[in-house]
């Protein structure tokens, strides 16, 4: 049958549940929950395996702007508030935690995920938060911070400066210290910040910024503690830029604006060249503009963005040509994420109690026969975890309140 008459893609699921437009998507590494916030400052954490509301909460007073995750039970939120949040929610805690979802209008004295800190932080730039881990050899917190035993190593955090709005603030976690600033460019009208990206690798830092007036630049701090040096500035975008993505490779990162332009670029320190003339390695005319949350699958396949238009697009990252057209929302699309691609040897599942298992492809046979006899409940319900978990999920938020849910290849 041509593709022309073949019926329109739909999702797997859909997840509703919340009143205002969705803002952020995030899934939880292994793929064990699904993090969804919108525009009046509500999250929710979603188990993936029965598509349900594990834990609601409201975590800011304006719009979340962005979520990730650090470590295994640390969530990290970013609101319109001001406010950078980082909150304990492992699987213990979400028994206490409300579950009532906020189109149903949870009490507001209901039980809240531990917070752990908070962090007054520029917000007037509608910019997210960008993370990574602070592996670099020497530590940047300043005072030295009592660190528990399952703690999760420390993270760097990059947001928009307090007071200069084309500059950049990067924050050391669990010390909450801000551990270096990146002044604005005197030399070029780039305008806010409008979309940040950050990775540390050997003894280099990099940050990858967007700007209002659609230029991109890459600094880099060859040493700890150095000055950070512009390596490259293009502008292949008219209007504001939305979103960018570092390649899981660490070797080229993506942008995308409000104008119809999707573009590679080069890391010039991930490379060794130490010069500015470098240009993008791509510039595509999608002529659809508006597409921002633009996201690279953990294995630098495929990105996905999401479009103003209501349909979230799946591209090449080798040709940065469109594969596939997703359109199911009623209004426009703000954010998309991928889950993890994990190793098919190792499937994580919950046992009765909520507790995570790990199983390897040796004993899961032996394992599931034994529980198959002692408990059909138990191993339907490990079944439908391992298969949640290591599902291709594409996940969308939207104006609309929903957030859908795409099995791709």
């Amino acid at each position: 049958m041509s593709s022309e008459f073949l019926p329109p893609l739909q999702p797997s699921f859909v997840l509703r549940g919340h009143s205002a437009q969705v803002h952020a998507v995030h899934f939880i590494p292994g793929n064990i929950r699904l993090l969804s916030g919108d525009a009046e400052g509500w999250v929710v954490s979603w188990n993936l395996a029965f598509k349900r509301p594990v834990a609601v909460w409201r975590a800011h007073s304006n719009a979340i702007l962005g979520i990730g995750s650090w470590g295994e039970d640390r969530i990290i939120t970013h609101g319109r508030d001001s406010k950078l949040a980082i909150w304990q929610l492992g699987r213990e805690d979400e028994e206490v935690i409300e579950k009532t979802l906020p189109v149903n209008k949870p009490p507001t004295t209901a039980p809240q995920p531990w917070l752990l800190h908070m962090l007054t932080v520029n917000t007037l730039n509608f910019c997210s938060f960008a993370m990574c881990l602070d592996g670099l050899p020497q530590p940047y917190a300043p005072r030295k911070v009592i660190k528990a035993k399952d703690d999760p190593p420390p993270v760097l955090v990059v947001v928009p400066n307090t007071t200069d709005s084309g500059g950049i603030d990067i924050y050391q976690l669990p010390s909450e210290s801000r551990a270096a600033v990146i002044h604005a460019d005197r030399n070029i009208t780039t305008g806010m910040v409008m979309a940040l990206a950050i990775q540390a690798a050997s003894t280099k830092l990099q940050v990858v910024a967007g700007y209002e007036s659609g230029h991109t630049m890459v600094f880099v701090q060859s040493d700890p503690g150095a000055q950070f040096q512009r390596l490259y500035a293009a502008q292949p975008h008219s209007q504001p830029v939305l979103s960018i993505a570092i390649s899981p490779g660490r070797d080229c990162y993506i942008t995308s604006a409000a104008d119809a332009i999707v573009a590679k670029h080069p890391l010039p320190a991930a490379q060794g060249i130490w010069r500015t003339e470098l240009k993008p390695f791509k510039v595509v005319q999608t002529k659809h503009s508006g597409q921002q949350g633009l996201q690279v699958r953990s294995d630098g396949k495929v990105f996905a963005t999401a479009g103003w238009d209501a349909r979230v697009r799946v591209y090449s990252a080798k040709t940065m040509k469109e594969v596939a057209v997703l359109k199911w929302h009623s209004l426009g699309c703000y954010t998309t994420a991928f889950a993890e691609l994990l190793d098919s040897s190792i499937i994580k599942t919950e046992n009765d109690n909520g507790v995570e298992e790990q199983e390897d492809e040796e004993t899961t046979q032996v394992d599931r026969s034994i529980a198959h006899q002692s408990s059909p409940i138990s191993t339907v319900q490990q079944r439908r975890d391992a298969k949640a978990h290591s599902t291709h999920w594409l996940a969308a938020g939207s104006k609309d309140g929903k957030v859908s849910l795409w099995e791709i290849y």
